[in-house]
């Protein structure tokens, strides 16, 4: 885990519920295995994300294991405001967790919306929705242990068919001191139907803390026009933001400058080459022909990478 050192100024985490005290819609990166780490949350914040997510951290290995802290892990400075996900099935783990992360981030989210089989066979996820009692230990146990009233507690969730189930869930974790619920609006077994935005306007009208809504955001005026549909104080976008990391800042198709951009970010944060390849394909993939997809996604060195732009754009 990074801490502050040499010339860094050591500062307190920033409180992302201040974000929801704003009259703006809070623009949100999403926790993504693999993708949403430090150097990827450094270049959507450059182009208008608010809040970002780590990706999902399975909270008993981080407890147990300093190797898994150390590789899971890794924050800076300008890091902020950041949420900490966690995938927990235990109170007092989940707590653990949260304490060791506390120095370092404004605040922890429960994972109660992954669909994986592997997830949901071990307890995690989006099983969850149907424990709405651990859902509430879990947070009540969080706000017990971390001392700092201003760290945050929320959880993101799937949908149930029957959303008044839904809304219990959310209501308990509300009673037990959650600061704001992320509703992905499918059911666990949904992957590529529509989202219920409805869904997300009831469970909006039915609480008194802030909802996001997620799913399918996939530019700004999407963002905008599923904040005036659901009432939703924020909106966190995915696969949107992995294919345009500039979405929110009002780009339709990434830019240029945000790929270079993403080149000196990754460099300098010596992101492995795979997962540097593998954002630039994402952020391409609107942009590039069939033709040109197949040279670049066959480079197979950060000099190739480099030398591509330099000879095909002029970078």
């Amino acid at each position: 885990m990074y801490l502050p050192q040499g010339d860094d100024k050591i500062c307190l985490p920033q409180n992302p519920v201040d974000l929801f005290g704003s009259s703006n819609t809070v623009r949100i990166c999403a926790p993504m295995v693999r993708y949403s780490k430090l150097a990827f949350r450094t270049l959507v914040r450059k182009y208008g994300c608010d809040l970002c997510y780590t990706p999902m951290i399975v909270a008993a290995d981080f407890v147990k294991s300093a190797k898994a802290r150390d590789s899971e892990f890794t924050t800076n400075q300008g890091d902020q405001p950041l949420v900490v996900q966690f995938a927990a099935k235990d109170a007092k783990v989940l707590a653990d967790a949260a304490l060791l992360v506390c120095p370092f981030a404004g605040g922890i989210d429960l994972n109660c919306g992954c669909p994986q089989r592997w997830a949901m066979s071990d307890g995690y996820g989006a099983c969850l929705i149907n424990r709405p009692q651990l859902v509430h230990d879990m947070v009540r146990q969080v706000r017990c242990q971390v001392e700092n009233p201003r760290f945050s507690v929320s959880i993101k969730i799937r949908i149930h068919a029957d959303i008044v189930k839904t809304v219990d869930l959310c209501r308990k974790a509300e009673a037990a001191g959650v600061s704001w619920i992320t509703v992905h609006g499918r059911l666990p077994e949904e992957r590529h139907q529509p989202v219920h935005y409805d869904a997300i306007k009831i469970i909006k009208d039915s609480l008194s803390i802030p909802v996001v809504a997620n799913g399918d955001i996939k530019s700004l005026k999407e963002a905008e026009n599923i904040h005036q549909i659901t009432g939703a104080d924020g909106v966190m976008a995915a696969r949107g933001l992995l294919t345009n990391p500039a979405m929110f800042a009002g780009y339709e198709e990434t830019p240029l400058s945000c790929i270079m951009d993403w080149v000196d970010i990754a460099l300098e944060h010596g992101t492995p080459f795979t997962c540097f390849h593998h954002h630039i394909m994402y952020m391409m993939e609107q942009i590039t022909s069939k033709q040109e997809k197949r040279v670049f996604n066959v480079l197979s060195s950060t000099s190739a990478v480099l030398d591509y732009f330099r000879d095909v754009y002029g970078v």
